[in-house]
């Protein structure tokens, strides 16, 4: 442990020192800290348990860039983390480093990376700590772009799994052509057409799996993946149509089946003048690929679908988050519609009006999964007054998502209002209520933030199940900004519950206790 702290307390030397050392001579160096730290109690009520008497989750990251050469590298310390990555992420290293080099056309990458492909259906790795995400690949990518409008990638390399790398080798390559650039009168008439294909394999070797005593899964060592996207842009208009699939790869995910995977997308967009328009719709089966068949949790995944539904911010409307169904499959529609009511208009009144309208509904084999069906209205009321209110109607398949319970059917209504006294001092409140007759039954929640620019922010919450358990689950918190600093403390009581992103879920439990978080950047 003390040889770890002074590991971590040179680290920050390091990045505090670098941004001056290298100013001013074609080099830059930049990097950041992060780190969120809990003083846990024990809370019967909650079921929040004292783990230790501190726990944090820490991250140093250094970035050096050139004219040819950029290098990065990334300290994590997790030798005690916060509820929720106990089990797996436990420790510390130097998990993420990495070298590129620009040589002509020509781009390469050795050390730990992220990349998409496409919508990410066949490949997508990437870095959510809020999730203990970091499915990264160790290898080597190349990436080439022979003429104008053409990029042409190549990689391969073994997936992270938290401390660990996978034995399984991920490869791939993608080519990606944006027509229009060969064309001025397509740019001239504002048209931009792209078109893409993507190729990725893993290789994994057999294991000794079996479906009963006596027999065992002839498993299969190549698993092979194709994707094939085409995207039209005209002036305020935007079409994508994506299809992918993939070939027999029997899991733990799908009960070891060999059937086919497959997903498909349509998405099309408006935006212009006050008005946005979106509807999308996504079919998916067998779309569970990880690096290692046998494996569960976040981490493994290859690949990543979106979930089509809207992303919420405020408290009540995430406490039934949807989770993609990558193995068994689902059919998934998103429509949204925004329009800006002018100034000084019967609607509009004298500052002007928004009013947004989502629509997210997912099923499969005539089942629910999930739907919202959202209304936001946004308007100033005075110069200094202003005013959201947002109701929200909810179905979520519990026992799809989370594996028990039923069907939750939930209205929310959402008040979030903003008043700024002078230029340096805004108060904030949200007041939010959900109705219920399944799982815990009612919530309601209240906020008040008050920011006192630049520097103070301070804000009170109180989270109150007044259905089934009449729990409180409060929080305060100050936060001071400085320079590139931020530095918020508090204490407070975390319900359990699921934490979502894109359509990724991860179960965090109940916590209490004073928190401190800390972030530099330069």
């Amino acid at each position: 442990m003390k040889r770890a702290l002074t590991y971590l307390a040179a680290w920050c030397c390091i990045l505090s020192a670098g941004a001056w050392d290298w100013k001013g001579k074609g080099i830059t160096l930049s990097g950041s800290v992060q780190s969120e730290m809990l003083v846990p109690r024990h809370d019967e009520a909650t079921g929040a348990e004292k783990t230790g008497s501190f726990q944090t989750n820490t991250y140093a990251e250094l970035m050096l860039q050139s004219k040819h050469v950029d290098a990065g590298v990334r300290l994590e310390f997790l030798e005690y983390p916060l509820p929720g990555f106990e089990k797996d992420f436990e420790g510390w290293g130097v998990p993420h480093f990495w070298v590129k080099g620009r040589v002509g056309k020509f781009e390469l990458t050795g050390g730990t990376f992220y990349e998409q492909f496409g919508s990410g259906f066949i490949l997508r790795t990437y870095e959510e700590r809020s999730l203990g995400i970091d499915n990264s690949l160790l290898g080597g990518r190349v990436m080439v772009k022979p003429l104008k409008g053409v990029t042409l990638k190549a990689l391969s390399g073994v997936q992270r799994r938290y401390w660990k790398w996978n034995k399984s080798v991920v490869s791939g390559a993608d080519a990606e052509l944006h027509v229009d650039e060969w064309f001025p009168g397509m740019q001239k008439a504002d048209v931009r057409l792209m078109t893409g294909v993507s190729w990725v394999n893993k290789y994994e070797k057999k294991e000794d799996i079996y479906a009963d005593p006596t027999h065992r899964y002839n498993l299969p060592r190549f698993v092979n993946a194709w994707d094939y996207r085409i995207g039209l842009d005209k002036g305020p208009w935007n079409l994508l149509v994506e299809y992918a699939q993939k070939s027999q790869d029997p899991s733990f995910d799908n009960g070891y089946v060999y059937d086919k995977g497959y997903a498909s997308m349509v998405s099309g967009s408006y935006s212009e003048k006050g008005l946005s328009l979106l509807l999308q719709v996504k079919r998916s089966e067998n779309m569970s690929f990880r690096s290692k068949r046998t494996q569960l949790g976040t981490s493994s995944f290859i690949n990543h679908l979106p979930a089509f539904t809207q992303d919420q911010t405020y408290a009540l409307a995430a406490i039934y988050p949807y989770a993609t169904q990558l193995a068994d499959g689902e059919l998934a529609w998103q429509a949204e519609a925004g329009y800006n009511f002018k100034r000084k208009t019967a609607l509009g009144g004298k500052y002007g009006m928004n009013v947004k309208v989502n629509f997210s509904h997912v099923r499969w084999q005539g089942t629910v999964n999930y739907q919202d069906i959202d209304v936001q209205v946004t308007r100033k009321l005075s110069k200094n007054f202003k005013l959201s209110l947002m109701y929200l109607n909810q179905r979520y398949n519990q026992m799809v998502v989370e594996g028990h319970g039923d069907m939750v059917c939930s209205n929310i209504f959402i008040a979030d209002g903003k008043y700024q006294f002078s230029p340096k001092t805004t108060l904030r409140a949200e007041l939010q209520y959900l109705t219920t007759k399944q799982d815990q039954g009612d919530w309601a929640y209240g906020l008040l933030e008050l920011s006192l620019v630049p520097h103070w922010m301070i804000t009170v919450s109180d989270m109150w199940n007044c259905g089934e358990t009449g729990l409180h689950y409060y929080q305060g918190l100050v936060t001071y900004n400085v320079g590139q600093h931020r530095i918020q403390g508090g204490y407070g009581r975390t319900r359990a519950g699921y934490n979502c992103a894109g359509g990724v879920c991860r179960y965090v439990p109940a916590s209490t206790g004073f928190t401190l978080s800390y972030n530099y950047n330069f």
